[in-house]
């Protein structure tokens, strides 16, 4: 009788502390992942409405301390690469190469815009109840929490993982038809991000003869392609003679990961809460 009368007590105990949880807590922890990742959205020079207005320009030298074979100066405004002056040394004779955007040409950096709308989203979902709307259940609270982490891994992996691209889709690409003087067919460009990174990849190629005897085999998809990788664009083919990758650090981009990660924290700290009142008590609030 009396252990009967002390497991009701605890089990007492236990829903007052659920229902503070749900009432309290969960919505002191919402507030805190809007006032974040709000700060995380106006890194990306966007207002949590998306309706942005005149972004800031920030010019970046993208460079490396291993080789001077080419330096560049981007300026980025919001997600999209506005300006690009690019210097060329080549290998071979120590020509001096220099392109640039056209005036009427910008790049947009899809990562970017990506991980802002994620961004965006999981603001979306942190804000779309009344003000006075209370959660009755742990699984509800868990689901909010799955959604929201969701899309903030989404934005973090749009950041840290790059597209993996063919050399065909990279000679393909509109980055090509970017610059003045055009680029001669032997140079392949391509940026993207990588962490809070922003990075310029340029192959130098060589024309395959068809009375080679080496063995072709086209290149798959990657971040980054090695010299000698070859591949078929049009009716000619060619191999990679030199790769040049530089390279320059975005400090708003840096805050962001470390936004995204502070907040998945949060996250997941809240749902490991809601999780012991199921599992280590053998509560069943759902």
């Amino acid at each position: 009788m009396a252990a009967a009368m002390a497991n009701q007590g605890e089990r007492a105990v236990l829903e007052e502390e659920f229902k503070w949880l749900l009432q309290e807590e969960v919505h002191a922890v919402l507030r805190q992942l809007q006032d974040i990742l709000k700060e995380a959205s106006h890194r990306f020079a966007l207002s949590t409405s998306g309706s942005g207005g005149d972004f800031k320009q920030e010019n970046f030298v993208l460079s490396t301390s291993s080789t001077d074979q080419v330096k560049g100066v981007m300026t980025l405004q919001g997600d999209a690469l506005c300006q690009a002056d690019v210097n060329l040394k080549m290998p071979r004779n120590n020509q001096l190469l220099h392109f640039a955007f056209r005036e009427d040409k910008q790049w947009k950096l899809q990562q970017i815009q990506d991980a802002r709308n994620h961004v965006n989203q999981a603001i979306y979902l942190l804000m779309n109840r009344d003000v006075n709307y209370q959660f009755k259940t742990g699984l509800e609270v868990l689901k909010l929490m799955d959604a929201v982490m969701l899309q903030l891994s989404r934005a973090r992996n749009r950041l840290t993982t790059p597209a993996n691209l063919t050399l065909p889709e990279i000679a393909s690409s509109g980055l090509t038809k970017m610059f003045t003087p055009v680029l001669p067919p032997d140079i392949l460009v391509n940026f993207y991000i990588n962490l809070n990174k922003l990075c310029l990849t340029v192959y130098q190629l060589h024309v395959l003869q068809p009375s080679t005897t080496k063995n072709f085999k086209p290149a798959g998809g990657s971040v980054l392609h090695n010299p000698g990788a070859t591949f078929e664009f049009g009716s000619q083919r060619y191999e990679v003679s030199h790769v040049h990758k530089v390279e320059c650090v975005v400090p708003w981009l840096n805050d962001a990961l470390v936004f995204f990660t502070v907040s998945l924290q949060l996250c997941q700290q809240l749902k490991d809460k809601i999780s012991v009142f199921s599992s280590y008590w053998n509560y069943r609030p759902y």
